[in-house]
């Protein structure tokens, strides 16, 4: 039954993203030129839903969360990788798998460059784990920990910041 939700979960997620045009290529290059923000609002409001969601599960009882070890190392290492790789791509790896569903030939690329970094990642996983991970390890942390308040406080922070920047964003047409 789980993988029947999360088909229907990703089939409404990949409708959401093709109706905000996100998996245009347009979209993607005017976002890393901070010339369309579109799909920043899109992240930012598919966040903001996440949040409330997981929070209200876990409030419920229905969910547990266990945050991952924040180890800034990886981080750095795989945002470069990630980045750059959208910025020369023109999409992440969620949109690429879209845009080849809409039809999109030269969307393949970024899924032949995914299939690669997952074989590199794979095959480096042991140098990773002994030499990368280690680097700046904070262990399992939240921010709500961190801070040691309330976890819809911080969503409620997280709202507000959102909301001023649609709204700038939208007063400079972007």
């Amino acid at each position: 039954m789980s993988l029947v939700a999360g088909l229907v979960t990703g089939v409404v997620f990949g409708v959401f993203l093709q109706q905000g045009e996100v998996l245009r290529f347009e979209r993607q290059v005017g976002a890393m030129r901070l010339l369309d923000m579109t799909i920043i609002k899109f992240m930012l409001s598919t966040i903001i839903v996440g949040m409330i969601g997981v929070h209200l599960l876990l409030d419920a009882g229905i969910a547990e969360f266990s945050p991952r070890d924040f180890n800034l190392g990886a981080q750095l290492i795989g945002g470069v990788f990630f980045g750059a790789a959208w910025a020369l791509l023109g999409y992440c790896p969620g949109t690429a798998l879209g845009a080849v569903a809409e039809g999109r030939k030269h969307a393949w690329w970024p899924i032949l460059g995914m299939l690669i970094g997952g074989l590199v990642f794979a095959l480096g996983y042991g140098f990773i784990q002994d030499y990368i991970t280690p680097i700046g390890s904070f262990g399992a942390v939240s921010i709500q920990e961190a801070l040691g308040v309330s976890h819809w406080l911080v969503i409620a922070v997280f709202i507000v910041i959102s909301l001023g920047l649609f709204r700038f964003f939208e007063r400079k047409g972007l």
